[in-house]
C-alpha cells in the first residue's frame, strides 16, 4: 500500500482502479487553518437587549399535604397551600394560597395572602390581602390592597417606597 499527498495539480502518482470498478470521487483538499486572523471586516458580535435577556422565575409549590420547616432564599415565586415554618426571603412573588399557615418573616417582590400569615411582610413592593387572608404582624410595602372579610393585627407602612422616615416619626418617646 502506497500513501502519498494529493496534489490539486494532479502531479501525484495516478490510482488505477481494477476493472469493473467505479473510480471514486475526487474531494478538494480543505484549506489548511492557520491562527492568523482574518483582515476581512466582520459585524461586531453585540449582546441581545436587556428585554431579550428577561429571566423567566419558576415556581415552586408547596401542596396543602405538606408541613415544612426551614428557610426559604432564591428567586422564583412560590405557592404556599400547605403549612411552612421560617423565614422567606425570594426575588420574585410569594402566594399564601386559602387555608395556608406561614410563621415567619417575608421579603418578596409581591406578596399575596389568602390563607394565614404569622410574621412580617418587609420591603414587597405591593402586598394583596384577599378575602380569606389573615395578617398577624407588620407590613411594609409600596402598595396594599385589602379585601372585604380580611383580618389583620399590626403595624402598616405603605406608599413609602425607597423613600426614608421623616426625623419627627423616628425619634422615641421622650425625646427632643
Amino acid at each position: 500500500m502506497a500513501l502519498w499527498k494529493d496534489s490539486p495539480t494532479g502531479t501525484g502518482p495516478a490510482a488505477t482502479n481494477p476493472p469493473g470498478m467505479t473510480p471514486a470521487p475526487h474531494h478538494p483538499r480543505e484549506p489548511e487553518k492557520t491562527n492568523v486572523a482574518s483582515l476581512a471586516p466582520e459585524a461586531p458580535r453585540r449582546p441581545p437587549p436587556a428585554a431579550a435577556q428577561r429571566v423567566e422565575h419558576k415556581e415552586s409549590h408547596i401542596s396543602s399535604d405538606l408541613t415544612i420547616e426551614g428557610k426559604i432564599v432564591g428567586t422564583g415565586h412560590i405557592r404556599i397551600a400547605g403549612r411552612f415554618k421560617g423565614d422567606v426571603q425570594v426575588d420574585g412573588n410569594v402566594s399564601l394560597e386559602s387555608g395556608a399557615r406561614l410563621e415567619g418573616h417575608v421579603k418578596a417582590n409581591v406578596v399575596s395572602v389568602g390563607g394565614e400569615l404569622i410574621g412580617n411582610i418587609e420591603n414587597a413592593k405591593r402586598v394583596e390581602l384577599l378575602e380569606t387572608g389573615v395578617i398577624n404582624g407588620d407590613v411594609k410595602a409600596g402598595s396594599l390592597t385589602v379585601a372585604a372579610g380580611s383580618r389583620m393585627r399590626g403595624q402598616v407602612e405603605f406608599g413609602y417606597e425607597g423613600e426614608p422616615r421623616a426625623k419627627s416619626e423616628t425619634k422615641g418617646f421622650g425625646n427632643a
